[in-house]
């Protein structure tokens, strides 16, 4: 007998279990939790400007969407605000959000422990801790010269080095803070990366409760992508725009006159539960997560294949694995790099994964309004899929004037449009090529 078993939960097939959305946290430039972020989004508003936190004035690109207000306070201890840099306090936000969304007791609320029966996947672009301390203690070792002495660093480096830096600094640090907090002791995964980072979590979080190894998943991305660290990097990759004359129109996927993106810091987490787990204690249902597939370009990052063959392969993958035909998809959640080759390479992975019905889904991608949020990218995407089939309504993509011939799809431009779709797809591409496709439909 297996220790499920033993537990009462038999295991089952990979498709025998229903997954579905019970519970989105989501933290952007536009606002605090999915109904003040929709609202937002279907008003046409941005929370895109001049990046404020810091002097920008060396960077290429100025602009991006800042969370103005955050008070990390309210969902962390003291002890946790000294050993998470920002973006891990974004992802520990969010959880708090998405649980309550849910419904679901916990203990910081009130409730016991998640258990073993809950899981946590999130993916994110964290690389570093608080840099700010560290710089300023390595002063110590420069010679005068100014190189660097090492041998002083190896023999003083307890004193040199801020005690919790190499803690700060854990590139899961998120997992292990949430699942403390939360008392999730189920399994549990980090994935690094970009826009795919929270896409996969969240793909890799349905197959887990559809084999029954988890009841209810955290699951999602989070990044602090407006940091001076990130945008130093995103920066020197050519991958963002250079037009910050232009402020909020700066952002402008598949546009003639697109020239790269806006980061934006944020985090998308959902709830994923088993359906009749849900529905037995009366949960709202925002959609079910039906489909899940990756793909890559194998191509030299940062650029993509101009066919977007990885995108294509995850597409027709997420399609089958949901059992949904091209022809019955109501909104495509697009990636919208705003990049030359990339916003081109999209619409023809599209093309050649949906063939004709290409050309009738209503497309649109929401980062003009929040900004890319880099490793939560895909997660936002998923999360206003849900929001989109429980609404009803499918945002508008902001900025986008003229269409560029070669990214020709059925555009929602201008507004949001009124659509009552069935089945929508999330993207999400990464900067060394990655592609994920998530398919999500409407609770039956």
């Amino acid at each position: 007998m297996t220790t499920s078993q033993r537990n009462g939960h038999t295991p089952q097939s990979d498709d025998g279990r229903q997954v579905v959305v019970s519970g989105i946290g989501l933290l952007t430039a536009l606002g605090e939790g999915p109904d003040a972020n929709w609202k937002a989004l279907v008003s046409g508003e941005s929370g895109i400007g001049p990046i404020t936190a810091y002097d920008p004035s060396p960077l290429q690109t100025r602009l991006g969407g800042e969370m103005a207000g955050f008070d990390a306070a309210r969902f962390a201890t003291k002890r946790q605000l000294r050993t998470i840099n920002r973006g891990d306090r974004l992802a520990l936000a969010a959880a708090r959000l998405a649980l309550d969304d849910a419904g679901l007791a916990h203990k910081q609320a009130g409730g016991e422990e998640l258990g073993h029966r809950a899981g946590l996947y999130l993916g994110g672009n964290k690389s570093l801790g608080r840099m700010e301390q560290l710089i300023d203690e390595l002063k110590v070792i420069r010679r005068p010269d100014g190189t660097a002495d090492l041998a002083h660093l190896a023999r003083h480096g307890d004193a040199i080095m801020p005690p919790l830096f190499f803690v700060e600094g854990l590139p899961a640090g998120a997992v292990f803070n949430i699942s403390q907090t939360y008392g999730i002791r189920g399994s549990s995964t980090f994935f690094a990366g970009y826009a795919d980072a929270g896409a996969n979590a969240i793909g890799r979080a349905m197959r887990a409760v559809r084999r029954g190894d988890a009841d209810v998943v955290l699951a999602g991305g989070y990044d602090d992508a407006t940091s001076w660290w990130s945008m130093t990097l995103l920066d020197r990759l050519g991958v963002l725009t250079t037009r910050n004359d232009l402020g909020q129109a700066a952002y402008r996927p598949f546009d003639r006159d697109r020239s790269g993106g806006v980061p934006g810091e944020g985090a998308a987490l959902l709830v994923l539960e088993e359906k009749q787990s849900a529905l037995r204690r009366g949960a709202r249902i925002y959609a079910e997560l039906t489909g899940y597939g990756a793909g890559h370009d194998a191509r030299t990052p940062p650029a993509s294949d101009p066919e977007g063959r990885g995108l294509a392969r995850a597409v027709r993958r997420s399609l089958a694995d949901a059992r949904v035909a091209a022809d019955d998809l109501g909104y495509i959640a697009a990636d919208g790099a705003g990049t030359r080759l990339g916003d081109r390479g999209e619409a023809a992975a599209l093309r050649t994964a949906l063939g004709t019905a290409a050309g009738s889904v209503p497309v649109s991608t929401v980062k003009p309004q929040t900004g890319h949020l880099v490793g939560g990218g895909g997660a936002l995407n998923a999360a206003v899929s849900a929001l989109a089939l429980h609404h009803g309504v499918v945002p508008a993509t902001l900025n986008l004037d003229r269409v560029d011939p070669k990214c020709a799809l059925d555009h929602v431009r201008g507004s949001a449009r009124e659509s009552r779709p069935r089945h929508a797809l999330a993207l999400a591409r990464g900067i060394e090529g990655q592609a994920v496709a998530l398919t999500l439909s409407r609770p039956s």
